[in-house]
């Protein structure tokens, strides 16, 4: 039950106007765009996650795990696109996503906010939300 409320808030109304930010160039600090191709219709999905780039890898922790979508399309295909803050501007980058089963989710988030402590309410929120913790690493292409 928590995951169909909170996906819908997220579908409807906290993801869209972070969306058209980033659409009409204006991005806000903390966020990155995810482009991933949907597993069954090939066309891109984007998602606001919040920014996690640490050096050449970028780091996101799922909050719906394997239900969530972007999850299952990096499943189908692990090439992703990342749009990511420069100053005011924003750039893509492409990457390789890697599912992390095996790493603990709570601990990834403590080190990530460590790494960049403007990730740590983010954090707090995929926590809250969150109903099964999944951490992603993309590798960034050169």
């Amino acid at each position: 039950m928590k995951h169909r409320v909170v996906h819908f808030l997220q579908k409807y109304l906290f993801n869209p106007p972070i969306k058209v930010l980033f659409a009409i160039g204006l991005v806000p600090p903390g966020y990155a765009l995810l482009e991933t191709t949907g597993r069954k219709t090939g066309k891109p999905r984007r998602t606001p996650v919040g920014n996690g780039l640490v050096g050449g890898q970028f780091w996101v922790v799922a909050e719906h795990g394997q239900k969530a979508s972007y999850v299952r399309n990096i499943v189908g295909n692990p090439s992703v696109r990342l749009k990511l803050r420069e100053g005011l501007r924003a750039r893509w980058y492409t990457g390789t996503a890697h599912l992390l089963s095996d790493d603990d989710p709570r601990e990834r988030q403590h080190w990530l906010a460590n790494q960049l402590p403007s990730s740590t309410s983010n954090a707090a929120a995929v926590r809250f939300f969150g109903t099964q913790l999944l951490t992603v690493r993309i590798d960034l292409d050169a």
